[in-house]
């Protein structure tokens, strides 16, 4: 049976949807096209009519994931009075800490996406700039063309903080690190320590 146009782009967007959330639950080599397509409601003969490869939809889920974390970063932002706090606060939570297909596609993928080719890294590495252009902005030190490094220091050590606290089977460890994070993210932000 033949699939409408409409048809055939809504069941790309579900593809790309369910794989954006399947590549951060699984990793990229965790889940197999049968699996991806299979949580998309679909067959995996479809596959090859929307997408050239499984890279080719890895980087499209991972492009869509990173719209979305820096989408959520602006709604926690545009919540409060101090919108860096506001983000700092949704991102180390424990809430965060447990949305494996959800959360943050910087913890979920970062070290897996270093492992693929550019046509995967590149959505990450534009992710990262989105990022850092966010935090630039909440902090009211926006740069045309370089994030600062303040920036910089802070989106690494919110990653990393969520990343360990997600590996810690002992939730107060866990926590602590967060809080840690948040504790330094405040410092950096506020201080004139970083370059």
């Amino acid at each position: 049976m033949r699939v409408s146009r409409a048809q055939a782009e809504e069941n790309r967007e579900t593809v790309i949807n369910v794989a954006s959330r399947l590549f951060r639950e699984h990793g990229f080599d965790g889940i197999g096209l049968k699996d991806l397509m299979k949580g998309a409601g679909l067959t995996q003969g479809g596959f090859y009519k929307q997408f050239s490869s499984k890279d080719d939809l890895a980087a499209q889920a991972s492009r869509r994931a990173l719209e979305s974390a820096t989408r959520r970063w602006s709604t926690a932002a545009a919540t409060s009075s101090d919108p860096l706090e506001a983000v700092m606060e949704f991102y180390l939570s424990p809430g965060h800490l447990g949305e494996k297909a959800d959360g943050c596609p910087l913890v979920a993928l970062g070290s897996d996406a270093a492992r693929q080719n550019a046509e995967v890294r590149r959505p990450f590495e534009d992710g990262i700039r989105a990022h850092f252009e966010v935090l630039d902005e909440l902090m009211g030190d926006a740069r045309s063309s370089n994030p600062s490094g303040k920036a910089m220091a802070i989106l690494s050590l919110m990653v990393g903080a969520v990343t360990l606290s997600r590996i810690m089977e002992d939730e107060s460890l866990s926590q602590g690190i967060l809080d840690a994070a948040a504790g330094e993210v405040r410092r950096i932000a506020h201080g004139d320590d970083v370059a």
